[in-house]
């Protein structure tokens, strides 16, 4: 069973970038997505729901320089519940979206893209530098294991 989901919405804050003790940088989201719809009156209606993400590694630290609050994104991911107790004894659990892409929606933005470079040869294990070259394509072994080249 695949838990994987794409939203569309806008961000509600500035992601927040935030680094573990160990130091990898995990950014942290909240994502605002609006349905619309005609009732049986023909009347539009209506409604927002709200997601929190987290996005992790180079990844973080590109949304936090490259995206604001408002800005229409795209979020593919896999939902993740967590669950805790309260000081107070109560349970509680959230569904949290664990981000794999994320990038800005071009419906009614525009958008440079840079690629960043990186120092080490792995993509899972973050390897890269802040340098960033305008995105072209590159030889075969400079993707990751799971990625095409765009």
């Amino acid at each position: 069973m695949s838990n994987n989901v794409t939203l569309i919405g806008n961000l509600v804050d500035d992601p927040e970038l935030r680094f573990t003790p160990s130091g990898v940088a995990l950014a942290k989201i909240r994502l605002a997505v609006n349905r619309r719809w005609r009732d049986n009156n023909n009347d539009w209606q209506e409604e927002t729901s709200f997601f929190s993400g987290t996005i992790w590694r180079e990844q973080a630290e590109s949304a936090a320089e490259s995206l604001q609050k408002g800005s229409r994104v795209i979020v593919s991911g896999r939902l993740e519940q967590r669950s805790w107790e309260t000081e107070q004894g109560d349970k509680r659990s959230v569904v949290e979206i664990q981000v794999d892409e994320i990038g800005p929606s071009l419906r009614w933005a525009t958008a440079t893209v840079n690629r960043t470079s990186r120092s080490s040869g792995d993509w899972s294990q973050g390897g890269g530098g802040s340098e960033s070259t305008p995105a072209a394509p590159v030889a075969r072994d400079d993707y990751g294991p799971d990625e095409a080249p765009f």
